[in-house]
């Protein structure tokens, strides 16, 4: 008589949020659909185009050039870093939507490129003509790899929430106020 054992199929769930906080925070949000909070970075240049950017208490953000762009490529250049926001805020409104939707993941993966813009040297006397719809990114592309206790169309569908709500992907999809002065 032989015995043959089933395989049995484990799910490792990513570490979850806080449920019960989240809604309580979402209730807020209802309460008061106009609050805002406010962001602040502090950055200091070293030299070259290397930046420490301190934000709350934590290390600093370091920021760099590529070396093809006269910089030290000792860390990602700002560009980079300002995908990096939008990746860790889409997983963030990932995340919030699957646990609202009480759906546990198992894997959540963003893969992130934007065809950018430098044209005119940041100012410094390259194709001067160009207009601000010309510089900075042309296009961003964002593929999201998402496992979880749901189907494909469920995990769809988060995605596509959190993408429509992501305040990042909102700043960087929508004209927004800017000012700039010197202090």
């Amino acid at each position: 008589m032989s015995t043959t054992k089933q395989a049995e199929t484990v799910n490792v769930y990513l570490r979850p949020i806080d449920a019960t906080g989240l809604a309580a925070f979402a209730e807020k949000g209802r309460g008061n659909p106009t609050a805002k909070g406010t962001n602040k970075v502090h950055t200091v240049l070293e030299g070259q185009y290397r930046s420490l950017n301190y934000v709350g208490d934590h290390a600093p953000v370091i920021v760099d050039e590529p070396l093809h762009l006269f910089g030290q490529n000792t860390a990602p250049a700002p560009g980079e870093i300002v995908l990096s926001g939008l990746g860790g805020c889409l997983a963030v409104g990932i995340q919030a939507v699957a646990t609202w939707k009480q759906v546990k993941l198992t894997k959540l993966e963003i893969f992130l490129e934007g065809d950018i813009g430098n044209s005119a040297a940041w100012g410094a006397g390259g194709a001067l003509d160009k207009q601000p719809t010309q510089m900075g990114f042309q296009a961003v592309r964002v593929k999201v790899n998402l496992e979880g206790d749901a189907s494909q169309e469920v995990l769809d569908e988060i995605v596509k929430h959190a993408n429509f709500y992501s305040p990042v992907a909102n700043s960087i999809r929508n004209p927004i106020p800017f000012e700039i002065t010197s202090v």
